[in-house]
C-alpha cells in the first residue's frame, strides 16, 4: 500500500492540489465511519496509532501494533470495506513514552516499538525524537540540538530498516522536529508561528546527513514527508485558523524539493475552506484525531438526551445513564485529564465533557463505560426516537433520514455525525473531478 502514497505525493509534486487524511484514532465507530467515506469517495485509507496508544507493552488502548492491525482488519470484515485498501501508519514513534528513562533506556524501548509496528505490518512511519529524556542536558523543557534529534531518528530507521528487509512494501518515513503535542496544546493557546525556513532547511540537511552516515541514503529515498508547524493549533476551548500568508514562506520554499510535501498535525477543527488551502499549500497530509471523536461524543450525548426525554419513564433502571458513567469514571480515574485540565470544580468539569481536547477518548474502552454505550445503543435500537425528536438534538442527522440517505438507526446517526468531519477532509484532499463523492453520506446496504 506504500503505492498509494508515493502517487499521491507524486500527484501532488506535479501541480495537483490533492492529498489524504490520516484518521488517527482506535475508536470503532470513528473508524467504520471512515471508511464508509472512503467507500463513498472510492479511496484508500490511512488510519494510524500513536506511540502511546499501540506501543509492544499495549500502550492505553490495550492493543500491541499486530494487536492494532488485526482490530482494523475485523473491523473490515464487518463493514465490507477491502483491508488491502488500508494503510496503517504510527505516529510520534521514538522515546515520547519513555521522556522519563535515560537516553539509552528510552531508546531502547523505542527501537522494540519500532521494530514491533514493523513486523505488524505499518507501512508509514513518523519518526519522532524531539523530545528530551532524562539524562539529556537541561530539564525537561530544554530543546535538543537538531544534530541530537536527526542521529535519533536515524538510529531508529536503522531498525526499521532491518525489521522490514523481508518485506514487500517497504517503510515510507515522516520526519521533522517541530512537532505539535498529541492531542492539542495542553495551556491555553497564543500565537502560532509558522515554522522559520532556515530551521526547516538545517532539519532537512542534518537528517539527510545522519542517515546517510547510516548507509541509510536508500531509505531516505522514502521520506515522503516532514512535519512542521503551520500556524494551527487548538486547546480547550480555541482554535487557531490557518492563515495562509504567515505560512507562504514555507508554501514556497518546500516545491524546491521533488520529493517531500509537508504533513501536519493538529488541524482538528479548522473549516474545510482552511483545510483545502493548507492541502493547497503543500500541507498534502492532513492528520486528525480529537475532532472525530470529539464529533463522536457529541453523538453519544445527543442519543443519551433523547434517550432520556423519549424513553426513560418506560425504561427506568434499564436507561444507560451514560453521560453520569462517564463523570464517574473520569472522576475515579483522572491520570487522563487532570495535567490537561485547569480552572475551579466548574470549569474542570466543563472541560470533562467538552473541551476540544476531548480526553474523553481516553475512557472509551473502560469496560462500564462501554457496556453503558452498548445498553444505549440497544435501547434506541429497540425504541427509534421519533424525527421530532431528532431534529431537536441532530437536526443533520435528521435531514439525512428524511432524505433516505441513512436510517433512524443509533449506528448510522453516529457514523453520519463523525462523517460530517470526515468529508470536510475529503474536500480538501480529493481531487476537484471527485469532489461530487465527498458531498454525500456513504450508502451501502451491506454496510
Amino acid at each position: 500500500m506504500n503505492d498509494t502514497l508515493i502517487k499521491i505525493i507524486e500527484a501532488h509534486k506535479s501541480g495537483q492540489s490533492v492529498g489524504i487524511c490520516a484518521v488517527c484514532s482506535s475508536n470503532r465507530y470513528v473508524l467504520e465511519a471512515a471508511m464508509r467515506q472512503a467507500w463513498a469517495d472510492d479511496t484508500d485509507l490511512l488510519i494510524e496509532s500513536t506511540s502511546n496508544q499501540v506501543d509492544q507493552f499495549s500502550g492505553y488502548s490495550g492493543m500491541t501494533p499486530r494487536d492494532f492491525f488485526a482490530y482494523v482488519s475485523g473491523i473490515c470484515e464487518k463493514m465490507n470495506f477491502p483491508f488491502e485498501r488500508v494503510i496503517l501508519g504510527g505516529d510520534h514513534l521514538g522515546p515520547n513514552v519513555w521522556q522519563n528513562q535515560p537516553a539509552e533506556q528510552a531508546m531502547n524501548c523505542a527501537r522494540d516499538q519500532i521494530k514491533a509496528y514493523i513486523e505488524a505490518g505499518y507501512i508509514k512511519i513518523h519518526l519522532d525524537t524531539s523530545m528530551s529524556l532524562a539524562d539529556d542536558p537541561g530539564d525537561e523543557y530544554s530543546a535538543l540540538t537538531t544534530e541530537t534529534i536527526a542521529e535519533r531518528a536515524a538510529d531508529l530507521c536503522a531498525v526499521s530498516e532491518k525489521a522490514a528487509e523481508k518485506n514487500t512494501n517497504k517503510p515510507l518515513y515522516v520526519i521533522g522536529t517541530e512537532v505539535p503535542i498529541p492531542g492539542g496544546a495542553q495551556e491555553e493557546l497564543a500565537e502560532q508561528t509558522p515554522t522559520s525556513v532556515d530551521d526547516l532547511e538545517e532539519t532537512i540537511e542534518v537528517t539527510k546527513k545522519a542517515f546517510y552516515s547510516r548507509n541509510l541514503q536508500e531509505a531516505y529515498e522514502r521520506v515522503i514527508a516532514i512535519v512542521v508547524q503551520p500556524g494551527v493549533e487548538f486547546d480547550d476551548s480555541h482554535v487557531i485558523e490557518y492563515d495562509r500568508e504567515k505560512a507562504r514562506h514555507l508554501s514556497q520554499f518546500i516545491e524546491k524539493y521533488d520529493y517531500l510535501v509537508y504533513e501536519a498535525h493538529s488541524t482538528d477543527y479548522q473549516r474545510k475552506e482552511k483545510l483545502k488551502e493548507l492541502v493547497e499549500d503543500h500541507f498534502a497530509i492532513l492528520k486528525v484525531g480529537p475532532a472525530l471523536t470529539f464529533a463522536f461524543r457529541e453523538a453519544v450525548f445527543a442519543l443519551a438526551q433523547m434517550e432520556q426525554e423519549y424513553l426513560a419513564a418506560k425504561l427506568g433502571e434499564a436507561k444507560s445513564n451514560i453521560i453520569s458513567v462517564i463523570e464517574k469514571l473520569m472522576l475515579k480515574n483522572q491520570k487522563y485529564w487532570q495535567k490537561h485540565y485547569h480552572g475551579d470544580d466548574a470549569a474542570l468539569y466543563f472541560a470533562r465533557k467538552y473541551s476540544f481536547s476531548d480526553r474523553i477518548r481516553y475512557y472509551w474502552p473502560d469496560p462500564e463505560i462501554d457496556g453503558a454505550l452498548k445498553k444505549l445503543i440497544s435501547n434506541l435500537k429497540g425504541n427509534p426516537v421519533p424525527l421530532s425528536l431528532l431534529s431537536q438534538y441532530l437536526p443533520n442527522q435528521y435531514w439525512a433520514v428524511r432524505d433516505g440517505e441513512i436510517r433512524n438507526d443509533p449506528e448510522d446517526l453516529i457514523h453520519h455525525k463523525i462523517g460530517e468531519i470526515l468529508r470536510d477532509y475529503a474536500y480538501a484532499t480529493i481531487p476537484p473531478d471527485n469532489e461530487q463523492a465527498v458531498l454525500k453520506a456513504a450508502v451501502r446496504d451491506d454496510f
